[in-house]
C-alpha cells in the first residue's frame, strides 16, 4: 500500500519540493498550512493541476496550537511525519525571539507528544524528521560535523537546539523513529525574498532591467555552506528510509560569504556589484555567524546521498528566475504606463 506523508511546512521552500518528491515515489502527501488572510500557497499551486488522486490535501494549523496538531495526526494517521515548519529567519529571531522559541521550539515538543500519544494507543509506528539548522553550531569552529559542541548564536539557533534535544529524547526515550537533519544553508528560487541570497538575485533581476538602483545588505564577510534545496529534501526522504534514526549533516562541504554570492550574481548579468551594494547596520546581527561549514562525510556514507547540484549552477537558476522575474514587472509597469498616457491623452 502506498506510504502516507505530513508535512509541516509545506507551503515553503523546501515543503514544495518534498512534496513534488513524495509524490514520485507513490505518496499520499499531506500538509499543514496556517490560516492567512491571503493566499500562500504559491509554492505548491502547480501540484493541484495533476491527477485529483495525487494531489496534495491540506489541513489547516500551527505549531502554536497542540490539540490541533493531535487532531491532525489522528485524521491522518500518517506513516512519516516531516517537520519542517517554524519561524525561520534568524535576523527576525532577535525581534521575536518568544514567537520563535514557542513555534521552533515548543511546536516540535507539541508533535512529538501528538505522535507518540497516538502511536502507542492505536500501536501503528510513525517516522519523524525534523529540520534542524546549521545555525545550532554558531561560533564552533569549522568545519562542523554531527560531533561539533554546538554554540547557538541567536534565539532562533536556541529554539533549533532545543528541538534537537526533544527529538533525541523522544527517541532514547520512548523507542521512536526520530531524525535530526542538521542542513546547511539550502536556496533555491523558491527560497523567500527577506533571505539574503534570494534578497541578493531579486536585486540582480530589478536591477538589470531598471527597477532598483541599489541593494543594502548586512555582513558581506559572513560565509556559508550553500547547497540546493531540491538536494536536500532527498536526503531528508532517506533519512526516514533507514533501518534505524540517527542525526545528520546535511551540507556540500564548501562555503562562500555573502560576498562572492553578490559578485557571482551580479556578473552572470553583467553588471559589477560593488557598484550597487551596500552595506546597512540593520541587517547586521547582534551576535553575528562569521563561518559555517559542514562536513556530510559520514551522511554521504551512511545515505549514499550527495549533491547534485553546485555553488555555480545555483547562483545561476536563481538569478535567471529572477531576471525573467523582473522582465514581467518591467512589461507590467511599461504596460500601465502606456495605458496612463493614453488616457491623458483622451481627457
Amino acid at each position: 500500500m502506498a506510504k502516507t506523508a505530513l508535512i509541516t511546512g509545506i507551503t515553503g521552500q523546501d515543503g514544495s519540493y518534498l512534496a513534488e518528491l513524495l509524490r514520485t515515489k507513490g505518496y499520499s502527501v499531506h500538509g499543514i498550512v496556517r490560516r492567512a488572510s491571503t493566499y500562500n500557497t504559491e509554492r505548491i499551486d502547480h501540484l493541484f493541476a495533476d491527477d485529483a488522486v495525487t494531489q496534495p490535501i491540506l489541513h489547516y494549523g500551527d505549531l502554536s496550537d497542540g490539540s490541533g496538531l493531535r487532531r491532525i495526526i489522528e485524521q491522518v494517521q500518517p506513516d512519516e511525519v516531516y517537520n519542517l515548519g517554524a519561524q525561520s529567519h534568524v535576523r527576525v529571531s532577535f525581534d521575536q525571539a518568544e514567537y520563535t522559541a514557542d513555534v521552533t521550539g515548543l511546536g516540535v515538543l507539541r508533535l512529538l507528544e501528538a505522535i507518540r500519544d497516538y502511536s502507542q494507543r492505536i500501536g501503528q509506528p510513525m517516522r519523524f524528521y525534523q529540520a534542524s539548522s546549521s545555525e545550532i553550531f554558531g561560533a564552533a569552529k569549522p568545519p562542523q560535523s554531527i560531533n561539533t559542541p554546538f554554540h547557538p548564536r541567536s534565539p532562533y539557533a536556541v529554539a533549533k537546539m532545543y528541538a534537537f534535544w526533544q527529538t533525541v529524547n523522544h527517541r532514547e526515550s520512548y523507542g521512536m523513529y526520530a531524525c535530526n537533519g542538521l542542513l546547511f544553508n539550502h536556496e533555491s528560487p523558491r527560497r523567500g525574498e527577506t533571505f539574503v541570497t534570494r534578497k541578493i538575485t531579486r536585486a540582480v533581476g530589478r536591477i538589470k532591467v531598471g527597477l532598483q538602483k541599489q541593494l543594502l545588505l548586512g555582513n558581506l564577510d559572513a560565509k556559508r555552506d550553500w547547497g540546493h534545496a531540491q538536494d536536500y529534501v532527498e536526503a531528508m526522504y532517506l533519512m526516514l528510509q533507514q533501518d534505524a534514526p540517527g542525526d545528520y549533516v546535511i551540507a556540500t562541504g564548501e562555503a562562500y560569504s555573502v560576498r562572492e554570492f553578490a559578485e557571482r550574481a551580479f556578473a552572470l548579468v553583467d553588471l559589477d556589484y560593488r557598484d550597487f551594494v551596500q552595506t546597512d547596520p540593520r541587517f547586521f546581527r547582534p551576535a553575528e555567524v562569521d563561518y559555517l561549514l559542514g562536513d556530510p562525510t559520514e551522511t554521504n556514507r551512511l545515505l549514499n546521498w550527495h549533491p547534485k547540484i553546485g555553488f555555480d549552477q545555483l547562483v545561476r537558476e536563481m538569478v535567471e528566475a529572477d531576471l525573467e522575474l523582473a522582465r514581467q514587472e518591467r512589461t507590467l509597469l511599461d504596460a500601465n504606463h502606456l495605458v496612463g498616457l493614453k488616457g491623458i491623452g483622451n481627457e
